[in-house]
């Protein structure tokens, strides 16, 4: 092939690359009609942002990005993205390519225990969340990697009165191969906790652990656990939960 052509095949791409990156967001992104909606839209697909943002009818809040331009050559849609919905926030380097895949990095966030921040959550607890995770993939809408810790604070149960419940964290390995196992333990609180947390294809999840009643826990709280089962020699009671995401 003469050079001429290489020239005019490589000065072709970079346009196409430009006018992607330049294009105004609002060209690409559903402010009707589908499935992920923005209330509004601004900037480019370069840098641009989504106001208002809901998939499913479920209010995810506003969105802003920064994108990667050279990553579309590897065939990567890749970005530097900030959400942020009421009290909750996060930000990613976020890769979308072929095959559904997903890829977060440095994925950083707080938000609060509420339902009409995470859908599905029971009304009568409460508390905060942290996460920090170095890695996450998902493919096709499953995680098959996840590294780093996500922390619950201060977790309160107002079912009856209000029974702290005490802070966790669940922690993930870096190099684990097989679905995603996090451990979990306590880091306060009335209930001494270890446990883990195996992130199932379904998608889903399956927790298994043990848990002890502290002295000076709530009775309510002691009363509750002691329907887990009988303890072994060091009071520990065994649980488990599983369920689908």
């Amino acid at each position: 092939m003469k050079r001429g052509t290489w020239i005019g095949l490589a000065a072709a791409a970079v346009f196409a690359v430009v006018f992607v990156a330049r294009m105004p967001a609002s060209w690409i992104l559903p402010t009707s009609g589908a499935n992920a909606l923005c209330a509004s839209v601004d900037g480019s697909l370069w840098s641009g942002s989504c106001s208002g943002m809901s998939i499913a009818h479920n209010p995810i809040g506003d969105l802003s990005w920064e994108l990667h331009p050279l990553r579309l050559f590897a065939g990567e849609l890749a970005a530097h993205a900030n959400a942020v919905h009421g009290a909750a926030q996060a930000s990613a380097d976020v890769a979308l390519s072929f095959g559904q895949r997903i890829t977060a990095r440095n994925l950083v966030g707080d938000f609060p225990l509420d339902p009409t921040v995470i859908p599905g959550l029971p009304a009568t607890l409460s508390g905060s969340a942290h996460f920090e995770l170095p890695l996450a993939r998902m493919v096709h809408g499953v995680v098959t990697q996840l590294q780093g810790r996500i922390e619950v604070h201060d977790l309160v149960d107002r079912s009856g009165g209000a029974t702290a419940l005490g802070s966790y964290v669940i922690e993930f390995p870096a190099g684990a191969t097989g679905d995603p196992v996090g451990k979990l333990h306590d880091l306060d609180g009335p209930l001494a906790v270890e446990g883990t947390m195996r992130l199932t294809p379904q998608p889903g999840f399956d927790l298994q652990g043990e848990v002890t009643a502290r002295p000076g826990a709530p009775p309510q709280l002691i009363n509750n656990i002691r329907f887990l089962g009988s303890p072994d020699a060091l009071g520990r009671r065994p649980f488990g939960i599983s369920g689908t995401l």
